[in-house]
């Protein structure tokens, strides 16, 4: 009687199925390459279309401002080329941020390759945690962190007043003429802009903020700033600088709960020092606010200490419970 064997299950990772000689390496590289590329041209073809309608949402939250103070709702651009160069600049970060999960996935697909299905399991499983976590930290900045700083700074600018001295000289009082008119002449407010304007007549936009004038046939407006020291217009490639920064700064922050896990995960700290850390973290944590954030300290502290307090304790739970997962899948791999 024939009597046939099956071969036992293998159940370790072998990597030596898996090996790729350095042209098939280099191969996968270019076709990577390739794919990351088209996916950035074809964002970036999207974002220049819709580069306008950006630029204005990203200026959204500095015009608020502005009008709050019932100051020009108008950024400056000084320079011949600042209005296009900035428009270009950012449809392509907008083009990299929307290409960016596909070129991460391109990346991921080149580098799983040489990985161990755990060390695939891992990355993956959090992976599109830290994905919200960057969104979320940009958000915080667009709604929360950027109109505080720009209220401070507009407040601060448009309050340095005009030094007064005593003059050298001794004043001519003014004589009005005889056929001065004794009625004071006021601008019309508008919701909007009047439905047939006539030529040189000025009316002040109460729905945009801005003073208007009639010139010819087409609408114009005439810039005016605070009644101080400095003249309130900013200008735009500077503002998007700071945007894009405080943007950067948070995103990249707020992945702090990830790193909190992965140096428990490691053995560089333990999730009892964490925790016996926390009167240490909070201190740094409100020092650290209290700088960062411009303005009322009280108020603009607290705004930035929450979130926080709050990503510092989801990177202990995180340690937590992959800890506890990490010791599970330790146990059944001991039982098998």
């Amino acid at each position: 009687m024939l009597v046939m064997t099956l071969p036992a299950p293998q159940t370790d990772f072998d990597p030596d199925q898996f090996r790729m000689s350095i042209g098939e390496h280099l191969d996968e590289l270019r076709r990577r390459v390739i794919r990351s590329l088209a996916g950035v041209f074809l964002m970036a073809g999207v974002s220049l279309f819709f580069g306008r309608t950006l630029l204005a949402i990203l200026c959204r939250p500095l015009v608020d401002v502005l009008g709050r103070f019932g100051l020009n709702t108008q950024l400056a651009a000084f320079g011949l080329t600042d209005a296009f160069m900035t428009y270009v600049k950012v449809s392509l970060i907008a083009a990299a941020a929307l290409a960016g999960p596909w070129v991460l996935y391109q990346v991921w697909a080149f580098v799983a390759k040489g990985l161990y299905p755990r060390e695939r399991k891992a990355i993956t499983r959090y992976m599109p945690l830290s994905v919200t976590l960057l969104l979320s930290g940009m958000g915080f900045v667009y709604f929360a962190v950027l109109p505080m700083t720009l209220w401070f700074f507009v407040a601060f600018t448009a309050g340095l007043t005009v030094p007064t001295f005593p003059s050298l000289t001794p004043a001519v009082p003014m004589v009005a003429p005889a056929e001065a008119t004794t009625q004071p002449t006021f601008v019309q407010a508008v919701d909007g802009d009047p439905p047939a304007p006539r030529n040189m007549q000025i009316w002040f936009d109460t729905r945009e903020g801005r003073l208007k004038i009639m010139a010819g046939d087409k609408i114009r407006v005439i810039p005016f700033g605070a009644a101080g020291l400095l003249s309130t217009h900013f200008d735009l490639p500077d503002y998007l600088s700071l945007v894009f920064q405080l943007m950067l700064t948070f995103g990249l922050a707020f992945q702090m709960p990830l790193v909190v896990m992965a140096a428990a995960r490691i053995g560089i700290v333990t999730v009892a020092q964490l925790k016996s850390w926390r009167r240490y973290m909070y201190f740094l944590m409100v020092v650290l606010a209290a700088a960062v954030s411009p303005g009322d300290v009280v108020t603009a502290t607290i705004a930035l200490l929450v979130p926080l307090i709050f990503l510092y304790e989801l990177g202990i739970w995180l340690a937590i419970v992959s800890g506890r997962r990490a010791k599970k899948e330790a146990s059944k791999g001991d039982r098998d």
